[in-house]
């Protein structure tokens, strides 16, 4: 399939704590009521996915706000909602034993129905790898770890056993039982956008590449994936292309401007509105539509105002509807 021909994806994340959307609600029960209430009604609202963040404390620093551990959500999601797909963007490949992870990710999908997009990464919040006590490689050794962790999941996935004798990972005759429901497998969805070893990854074995960038950056990356697909002759149109930005949107450009900058980074106002989908609906249509045009093939959004769900609606009522 070409790029032209994919549907458009339209995903969202839930509030999950990482980025401190969840500071206001009073005691850990309801805010966790909070965030299941958000994905039902992102279900209700024709989203296709449901993505959750893949780290243990607040950005832009550890704030004693709560954060719920990415698999954990997404095995408690999946039985509160019947269609809509679960994924998480990314998980972080240093976090898990890839062996464990093959169990973990094959259990999610058959809890869910067949419903799991698996997103990998290799790995990038140095103060929190030093927090919970694990290892920051060199990012060439990260990235290695990234591409051996796929290899073994997709085995484990589908071969009865899985021996492996790798750089960084050795298993001896590892067993997945249940397999996963989906055929041949859960998609694979690999983020990061370094141009000589992460994107030579996604060129080996992602089915779908995400980016958080800008559309000028978008363009520059895609250019080096078809670099690395040509080299290995894989077509690049077989890898769907998204991003992950984080997206604002009010009825009125004076409620816009009246928002400012509302990353949970920080920054200029104007140039979180050049880089993010921030605007009224028409506005955020014209940037989804340049994307498109791009290549892309998929969204998948932060909503900074959560808990508030004025965002989450009129993307769904006011912009998905143009490209469906």
């Amino acid at each position: 399939m070409s790029n032209s021909d994919y549907k458009p994806i339209f995903g969202v994340f839930i509030p999950q704590g990482w980025k401190m959307e969840l500071q206001g609600i009073e005691g850990a029960e309801a805010k966790w009521n909070t965030a299941v209430d958000i994905a039902v009604r992102a279900e209700e609202l024709g989203y296709d996915s449901l993505w959750v963040y893949d780290h243990f404390h607040n950005v832009p620093r550890p704030s004693h706000e709560a954060v719920f551990e990415c698999w954990t959500t997404i095995a408690a999601i999946s039985q509160r909602t019947s269609n809509i797909r679960l994924g998480q963007m990314v998980g972080c490949n240093s976090y898990r034993n890839p062996g464990l992870l093959a169990k973990i990710t094959s259990t999610v999908d058959v809890i869910s129905g067949g419903r799991l997009d698996w997103g990998i990464g290799a790995g990038w919040y140095e103060n929190e790898y030093k927090g919970y006590g694990f290892e920051f490689a060199k990012p060439s050794d990260r990235i290695g770890m990234l591409r051996e962790t796929v290899e073994i999941v997709k085995s484990m996935w589908t071969k009865p056993d899985t021996t492996y004798d790798g750089k960084y990972y050795k298993l001896s005759r590892a067993q997945c039982d249940p397999k996963p429901l989906q055929q041949p497998h859960p998609p694979i969805w690999i983020g990061g956008g370094g141009e000589q070893l992460t994107l030579r990854v996604v060129a080996q074995h992602a089915d779908v590449s995400n980016f958080a960038s800008s559309l000028e950056e978008f363009i520059d990356k895609r250019e080096i994936l078809k670099g690395h697909c040509k080299a290995i002759g894989r077509d690049e149109d077989t890898i769907r292309k998204t991003i992950s930005s984080e997206m604002f949107i009010r009825e009125t450009e004076a409620e816009v401007e009246a928002a400012g900058c509302l990353s949970a980074f920080g920054g200029d106002a104007a140039d979180w509105r050049r880089r993010a989908l921030v605007g009224t609906p028409d506005q955020v249509s014209e940037k989804i539509q340049k994307y498109l045009d791009a290549g892309c093939t998929g969204f998948i959004p932060w909503v900074p105002d959560y808990p508030s769900t004025e965002t989450l609606e009129l993307f769904a009522k006011k912009v998905m509807p143009n490209f469906r």
